[in-house]
């Protein structure tokens, strides 16, 4: 199983005001949401992020472990980078039927192309633990010990935290060590290839294009989640559905405006 090496975070920027941030959805409460709404957002730190409804956080999951992702369909549809599923387009390739060059589309669901190893990762809530994680270090003096300690309670954590049998927990530490924050997630294991465009397009500009703006490719891949019958996480079946998520992005064409309000909303960077 691949574990979720990095974090769900806001990162708001507008043009204007020169202000933003990157931020924990988990602890938008406050003056986070203030300066959001300030910068023009209109939604609130419960629709971004909720535990008790869908939220944004629940499109947003993360894709085999190193690449953010979308979910843009009622049915399971998945959009990530093309770079992102460059290596199971790859899979898929041969000298028939070359995929990479020439883009794939699957017309029905029966056409889709399992990829075994894939994981998709949803977060299911994020719990701040700092003091759990913390407990039992004031009588320690050696920094060998406090990190066996903290070790030690982050895998009885890891144990006890209370999850539904089909979930995962992750435990991770930010700001230096300072403050640890406890991930429960879902891994789907079925995800198969919808469609990819020729890398003429998909890959064009390369990884100067990734990183340097403005971008002139068109760097998506289309993936779909499956799940058992009670949409939850299962290994690839005929027999699986595609997964129903708890909020979905509608695609919009009505473009953007001058002065639009602006949110990133994905996993930028490790944190160990």
């Amino acid at each position: 199983m691949k574990f979720l090496k990095l974090f769900l975070v806001l990162f708001i920027v507008q043009t204007q005001a020169q202000q933003g941030g990157m931020w924990i959805p988990s602890l938008l409460q406050g003056m986070n949401e203030n300066e959001m709404k300030a910068l023009g957002s209109k939604l609130t730190a419960e629709q971004i992020y909720s535990i008790n409804k869908s939220s944004l956080k629940d499109a947003v999951p993360q894709f085999d472990g190193g690449c953010t992702a979308e979910m843009i369909s009622s049915k399971g549809l998945l959009l990530t980078n093309h770079h992102c599923g460059y290596d199971n387009i790859q899979n898929h390739s041969t000298v028939e039927h070359d995929y990479l060059a020439n883009g794939f589309w699957a017309y029905k669901m029966e056409e889709e192309l399992p990829n075994p190893g894939v994981v998709v990762t949803f977060i299911v809530k994020i719990d701040d633990v700092t003091p759990k994680v913390f407990e039992g270090l004031a009588g320690l003096t050696s920094e060998a010990e406090k990190q066996k300690k903290i070790q030690e309670n982050i895998a009885a954590l890891n144990k006890s935290y209370v999850r539904e049998a089909w979930q995962d927990v992750l435990v991770r530490s930010f700001y230096d060590g300072n403050q640890y924050l406890l991930f429960v997630t879902e891994n789907f294991k079925d995800i198969r290839l919808v469609g990819a465009p020729p890398s003429s397009i998909g890959k064009f500009g390369s990884d100067t294009d990734n990183w340097v703006w403005p971008r002139h490719t068109g760097d998506f891949s289309l993936f779909r989640v499956y799940a058992d019958k009670n949409n939850r996480p299962v290994a690839y079946s005929k027999d699986n559905v595609p997964y129903t998520p708890k909020h979905f992005f509608p695609v919009s064409a009505k473009g953007i405006q001058e002065n639009d309000f602006t949110m990133v909303m994905g996993y930028p960077g490790k944190n160990y």
